[in-house]
């Protein structure tokens, strides 16, 4: 996979130009014998091409818009872009009109340079971590396809694309891990932002005290660039914090239960070289996490399904046939929470966080699997019981940093021709750019 920095560098020294590097993506998205029937919607081929020849012809000219101008992306289908609809995923929204402008996140890669490919498969209404849609197909994970199996979700689109080389980058959403667990799945980053550092307009929402919005790329700096321009930063590679001496904790509850041996081999492996380089590496008992289940048990429910049904209230009365019925269900449950059982829960995370802040102030990051399993096959979800149950699963670890409002990232941590495995890391509220260092950093150690 092409990194954004050695791209950059390539077109800088015209080695590479945007239209042949969009060719090369639109190669991939056509061939036949990909996933890129199933990881897009829709492809921006003549759109593409022509921003790249624009490009070129500005770089030559000395005026090129930054160093990423011309490299491709794909777009989660949630994300306005003017002139195409945001159907995020569903047929219910088929007839919607189109956007009539850019939402902030799309202007500011474009104003970057960046060429949106195409608009990316999805979970419908990104409520799900298990990347399927019977919609418009799912995409497989590039490892093991012979098996058929999920790339997670619910940016099941954009992680393929840059897996296979459709997309250099791409932008996904996160309220339980929908950037993480496709990411780990997969074999790639992925990146949950502090959820303020990014602006929500003009993207289809799930749950409005979850959504994030963040990046999926070949590395920690791809990442970190990408992160850059959604947050109207000037974008830039993190200065790598060397492993040794990084303070790090693992928590002795909940996320390693139900770990499968591939995930656990990978993951202690992992702990044993970043040990092995010198960082202090600990597991704790922390109460506040435990808490949050019980919070949501006591409140009957989360937030997502409360929030996500009062937006698709009026759209489940007029186009519920349409839904997947194992999405409408889920949101449908939203109907039964209690102004006061929300109200509860509200106060409740506000207290944990404050408990789960003040405990983990000595550490540099919490650490984890991002997920328990490797990709499990398509056809292990046939039944809606085993469907729920994975979903659940693929979602516990990472939902975590979404309730405490944290920026999280998942990297891989497999050996080559392994199943795909993610390791997740969770920094501070607001402490993007210091985990991106810390990600980095150990990035290089594992790799080494």
């Amino acid at each position: 996979m092409r990194t954004l920095q050695d791209t950059a560098k390539a077109l800088a020294n015209e080695t590479l130009t945007a239209r042949a590097l969009v060719e090369e993506c639109l190669a991939k998205i056509a061939d036949p014998a990909g996933e890129g029937a199933r990881a897009f919607i829709c492809v921006s081929a003549d759109a593409a091409r022509s921003s790249a020849d624009a490009h070129d012809a500005l770089r030559r000219a000395g005026r090129a818009a930054g160093p990423f101008a011309g490299i491709p992306f794909a777009v989660k289908d949630l994300y306005d872009v003017a002139g195409e609809r945001s159907m995020a995923g569903s047929r219910a929204l088929a007839d919607s009109a189109p956007a009539k402008a850019h939402a902030p996140t799309i202007a500011r890669m474009l104003a970057a340079g960046f060429i949106p490919i195409g608009r990316a498969n999805m979970t419908e209404f990104a409520y799900s971590g298990i990347g399927a849609n019977p919609h418009y197909g799912t995409p497989l994970s590039p490892w093991d396809r012979t098996s058929r199996r999920i790339p997670g979700g619910s940016s099941s689109g954009s992680a393929v694309a840059v897996a296979d080389g459709m997309a250099l980058v791409a932008l996904g959403s996160d309220t339980g891990g929908s950037c993480r667990i496709p990411a780990a799945l997969c074999g790639i980053v992925g990146y949950k932002p502090t959820a303020r550092r990014v602006p929500l307009d003009g993207v289809i929402p799930l749950s409005g005290s979850l959504d994030s919005l963040g990046p999926l790329g070949a590395s920690v700096g791809c990442c970190a660039i990408v992160d850059g321009v959604l947050a109207g930063e000037t974008p830039a590679l993190p200065a790598a914090r060397p492993a040794s001496g990084l303070r790090l904790a693992i928590p002795t509850q909940i996320v390693r239960d139900g770990m499968d041996a591939a995930v656990s081999a990978a993951f202690d492996k992992a702990i044993t070289r970043l040990s092995g380089f010198g960082a202090r590496i600990v597991e704790i008992d922390f109460a506040p996490l435990s808490e949050i289940g019980q919070a949501m048990v006591i409140a009957k429910g989360g937030f997502a399904a409360p929030e996500a049904f009062a937006w698709h209230r009026a759209l489940l009365a007029s186009k519920g046939d349409l839904y997947d019925p194992r999405i409408s269900s889920r949101i449908a449950t939203g109907a039964q929470m209690l102004a006061a059982d929300y109200y509860n829960l509200v106060q409740a995370r506000r207290d944990i966080i404050a408990a789960m802040d003040a405990q983990t102030a000595e550490y540099d990051a919490l650490v984890m699997p991002t997920c328990p399993i490797i990709a499990p096959r398509l056809d292990e979800l046939a039944g809606d019981a085993e469907y729920f149950r994975l979903n659940a699963l693929l979602l516990r670890n990472p939902s975590l940093g979404n309730f405490l409002d944290r920026c999280s990232i998942s990297l891989p941590c497999h050996e080559p021709g392994q199943a795909p495995v993610g390791l997740m890391l969770t920094g501070e509220t607001g402490g993007d750019h210091a985990l991106f260092s810390i990600a980095a950093g150990i990035e290089a150690a594992l790799r080494h």
